[in-house]
């Protein structure tokens, strides 16, 4: 392997990076805030009626499927009641039985089917927003009686259409993208924690 030649202004090209990845945001917001606003109280109406929420993605998106559950389960930056998410990513026997007997397509919709129940919300999580398996998911959620909230990217793909609330990240930047999503879930989980413990 030769020897990596580092260029002089390292900290001049972060700052680049740093600078799309805040303007893409500042896109973000100003094309969907209302759209933000509504999962907001989409979520806090789910946890007020005793709903919880499913989560999917894949990659990237799957480890945030997991970081988000989390938040709400454990807590965001207050203390207060454990709320009820699950990130239908994290359990390898699930997975991997679902997709020897079913197919990767089914692994998360088969999910759904076990865990989901009207009033519940599936936060599909897809950079691309043509995912099949997170496709798959919002298709049984939907005859399961879940509303969706698509967190996409790009153009929104086919899950723009089939989503209840899609949020659409304007780039075609997949790291951008995700810095996005995980911007935007940090910032709902401060609101719905917010909404619904105004006290703590």
């Amino acid at each position: 392997m030769s020897k990596a030649t580092l260029p002089s202004n390292l900290s001049a090209l972060f700052g680049e990076v740093f600078e799309e990845s805040a303007q893409v945001k500042r896109a973000f917001v100003e094309a969907h805030g209302e759209s933000m606003a509504r999962a907001v109280e989409m979520v806090v109406e789910a946890f007020e009626a005793g709903n919880k929420i499913l989560l999917v993605g894949n990659g990237g998106s799957a480890s945030d499927a997991q970081h988000i559950a989390a938040e709400w389960v454990g807590r965001f930056r207050r203390e207060r009641s454990a709320l009820p998410a699950m990130a239908l990513t994290a359990n390898t026997s699930d997975l991997t039985a679902i997709g020897n007997d079913y197919g990767f397509e089914r692994i998360f919709a088969r999910q759904v089917e076990a865990h989901g129940q009207a009033g519940d919300i599936l936060l599909a999580i897809s950079t691309s927003g043509n995912s099949p398996n997170v496709i798959e998911a919002v298709k049984s959620a939907q005859d399961a009686g879940l509303r969706s909230i698509g967190l996409l990217g790009r153009d929104g793909g086919e899950l723009l259409k089939r989503v209840d609330l899609a949020i659409v990240v304007p780039s075609k930047v997949t790291a951008r993208i995700q810095e996005s999503h995980i911007t935007f879930c940090h910032a709902l989980c401060e609101l719905v924690d917010s909404a619904l413990f105004p006290e703590t």
